[in-house]
């Protein structure tokens, strides 16, 4: 069973390549756990379709899969172009406008949807068209336009993205469209929603409670891609520790601080994830060369396996499912790396223990956990009412399955992304995880091992109205 039941999870951008029931329920089939719905691009009644697409993929497969708002945040784009194409050469200087209704017409004054000269100071740099164009602002020259001289020859294109590495948002991370979004959201079967260039605790706490104010139960993923929000490793730590979990999104953090550090910080935030027992995602041009090509490169295949040694929760797919041509290859090609990586090494136990306040939660679950390997268990399984103890277990990384059970669907879907966690809803009763072991060992998703007549299981449970998990028992099912 632990050869094939993939412990790290993956993730899959919905867009135009997977555009349809058939081509939905095709990839979570295939292997997704969990399927990112980016606000970027599409319309609300789009997205009410692809939700309804994921949960009758989900309901036919038995699973719960997750759905996460991906929201665009301040992401600054250039507006439309003219022959959507301008040439720069260095030492050009442009005017970059924030005016509705711009009509650019090929000259030196170009469109942007964001007022710049609010924000940006003489001096910072700004790297358009995903970094390829490097830039310096000279001059604010109005109230709505910056002058910039470019420093290296090339080309911009019409709503390619702006970086403003060094420019101070003041908080204002959330923009008017991010909170129309987080409205029509709140009202939707959403389980996580990712703020976009986070910079301190501070900007989720905000979403938090405007969720809260909504009635919203989704849970909050910090996107980790400014330079402020590395400036320091205290930063760092109050970022994890104030959201539900974290997207290490490396291909805005390339730009903004320099691709030398996304390998580092990828490490630092995968075990300050564990450590604070939070969801930690991998994003961003994983297997980048698959939007074009039916195979993954060499160093795309190392990529996937590095970040599954490392202990990642999920590893996600961008333009590989959302615009590429071969997104159902991308997710099996994904899911071969993973099992393959995960059944020949290990990732190792925490070193330190749990951030804060020692709970007997996290007693429980490091003991389950610990035990399950040293009994050479066929499974764990684990009653939750919030979903608390099953993500503490799983931030031990035990080398195997964790069969979550809950009666709060909301909760077993954002289980759904958590490592080694397959989570199903049932009604609550004192013995439901002990019933759900064995129904699924009557189906054959839980497999005997050769020889064998029982499944060795460790549960883990509790009364949801008195103590809640603070039980461990061995049983034979």
């Amino acid at each position: 069973m632990s050869k094939l039941f993939k412990r790290t999870k993956i993730l899959a951008t919905i867009g135009p390549s997977v555009f349809g029931a058939d081509k939905v329920e095709e990839i979570i089939m295939a292997g997704v756990n969990g399927c990112r719905l980016n606000c970027s691009h599409g319309t609300n009644e789009e997205r009410d379709e692809q939700i309804k697409w994921i949960r009758d993929a989900a309901a036919k497969k038995g699973r719960s899969v997750a759905i996460l708002q991906d929201l665009q945040g301040p992401k600054i784009r250039l507006g439309t172009l003219k022959d959507n194409h301008l040439d720069v050469v260095a030492g050009d200087e442009l005017i970059l406008e924030a005016k509705e209704d711009f009509e650019h017409d090929g000259g030196k004054t170009v469109p942007v949807q964001y007022n710049l000269a609010e924000k940006v100071k003489v001096g910072e740099p700004i790297s358009m068209f995903d970094g390829k164009i490097k830039s310096e602002v000279v001059e604010i020259v109005s109230d709505t336009a910056i002058r910039v001289e470019i420093k290296n020859d090339g080309f911009i294109m019409s709503k390619k993205g702006l970086n403003l590495p060094e420019t101070d948002f003041g908080g204002d991370i959330l923009t008017p469209k991010d909170l129309e979004d987080i409205e029509y959201g709140a009202g939707q079967d959403y389980d996580y929603v990712a703020l976009s260039f986070v910079q301190t605790a501070s900007d989720i706490e905000k979403l938090k409670q405007l969720l809260l104010s909504y009635g919203s139960t989704a849970k909050v993923i910090a996107k980790i891609e400014t330079k402020k929000a590395i400036s320091s490793d205290e930063n760092l730590e109050a970022i994890v520790k104030a959201a539900d979990g974290i997207m290490v999104a490396r291909g805005d953090m390339a730009v903004e601080a320099g691709a030398e550090v996304v390998p580092i910080v990828q490490r630092k935030l995968i075990a300050l994830c564990r450590k604070s027992s939070k969801l930690c995602i991998v994003a961003t041009q994983m297997m980048g060369s698959m939007v074009e090509s039916p195979e993954p490169s060499r160093a795309e295949v190392s990529d996937v396996a590095s970040a599954v040694i490392q202990g990642a929760d999920v590893v996600m797919l961008s333009d590989e499912t959302a615009n590429g041509k071969y997104p159902l290859e991308a997710v099996k090609e994904m899911k071969k790396v993973i099992l393959y990586t995960q059944n020949h090494s290990r990732v190792a136990h925490i070193s330190e223990l749990p951030t804060g306040k020692y709970e007997v939660y996290d007693a429980i679950s490091d003991t389950a956990a610990r035990l399950a390997e040293r009994i050479d268990a066929d499974v764990i399984i684990c009653q939750t009412a919030s979903g608390t103890t099953a993500v503490t277990m799983a931030a031990q990384r035990p080398n195997v399955p964790i069969i979550s059970v809950t009666a709060n669907a909301r909760v077993a879907n954002q289980l759904a992304l958590t490592y080694a966690n397959s989570a199903f809803v049932r009604p609550y009763s004192a013995t439901f995880g002990f019933d759900l072991g064995a129904e699924l060992k009557k189906s054959g998703y839980l497999q005997l091992k050769d020889g064998e007549k029982d499944l060795l299981a460790v549960i883990v449970s509790g009364d949801k109205d008195k103590m809640g998990t603070d039980t461990i028992q061995i049983r034979y099912i």
